[in-house]
């Protein structure tokens, strides 16, 4: 059973997390979250549209100029307040790699931490511990935060990933964050090049097979366009596609832009494996 802020989840029980970036240059949206109104406009529509999670970043993931945690804080903590006051059922995620900003947003209401590089500070775990909060334990490959891979290679990519985020899930129980909101997640496209995260795609059946909840953060990303050759606006398909393939493997969260497609893709997902009765059944029946 997955636990995170008020709600919980049945193991087959997929979970749309939206996301709303506070940046004004994110690979995807360019920014257009960045201001509180447009931001709050986001978060409304993506629980109309089925989100159980909203997750806030304050730093996009790659180069760019440097943010400080200071800044970083300030873009999120605020923004995360009013979530939690106009959205008292939601789950909030803040997707962050520094402890002090950790901190800050549990402080204001927060009921995840989202670690996308790895345990970089290993005192994240610790803050999610103090306030009993959920942790997303990643991936990233041992990439320092913000940077790009270059000629990165794995004997056995699974193999890593798995010792990586079973070691950091293992950790923070130990610390004392409550082992049923505790997450992995492969790291796709951090850490990694295109054949690193498609074969992580793929072998996610051994991810789901250790028994912790598995998180997957597909959207729009790099080994997506690749594997087309698209531009970041043309991925949502690949990406839809990337989601029905590890919806079947049985991941359970999905970190996403597009949710109302997201969600749809799940449902019939769900369907097809038996897990979910279709929502009309009158073919054959009249």
């Amino acid at each position: 059973m997955l636990r995170l802020g008020r709600r919980e989840f049945d193991p087959r029980e997929p979970v749309i997390m939206a996301i709303v970036n506070r940046t004004p240059d994110s690979f995807y949206d360019q920014g257009a979250t960045f201001r509180d109104e447009p931001a709050l406009a986001r978060v409304e529509q993506a629980v109309a549209e089925g989100a159980a999670i909203i997750d806030i970043g304050g730093v996009k993931a790659g180069p760019g100029e440097e943010v400080t945690a200071e800044e970083e804080a300030r873009r999120t903590v605020g923004f995360v307040a009013e979530v939690r006051r106009r959205f008292p059922e939601v789950i909030i995620s803040v997707d962050t790699w520094r402890h002090e900003v950790g901190e800050a947003v549990c402080e204001a209401g927060a009921d995840l931490l989202n670690d996308a590089w790895g345990g970089v500070d290993p005192r994240l775990a610790e803050v999610a511990a103090r306030y009993g909060v959920g942790l997303v334990c990643t991936h990233a490959g041992g990439a320092e935060p913000r940077t790009r891979p270059h000629r990165v290679t794995y004997d056995d990519v699974m193999a890593d990933i798995l010792r990586v985020t079973l070691g950091l899930a293992e950790r923070a129980v130990s610390l004392g964050v409550p082992r049923e909101s505790v997450l992995i997640d492969p790291g796709h496209d951090f850490g990694k090049n295109t054949r690193h995260s498609l074969e992580a795609t793929r072998r996610l059946g051994e991810m789901v097979e250790t028994g912790w909840p598995v998180l997957v953060s597909l959207s729009n990303k790099d080994f997506v366009g690749e594997s087309l050759d698209k531009p970041v606006k043309e991925r949502v398909v690949g990406t839809l596609a990337t989601t029905a393939v590890s919806a079947w493997l049985g991941a359970q969260v999905y970190r996403v832009h597009e949710v109302a497609e997201t969600r749809q893709v799940l449902e019939m997902v769900s369907a097809i494996a038996g897990w979910r009765e279709p929502t009309v059944a009158r073919r054959g029946l009249a």
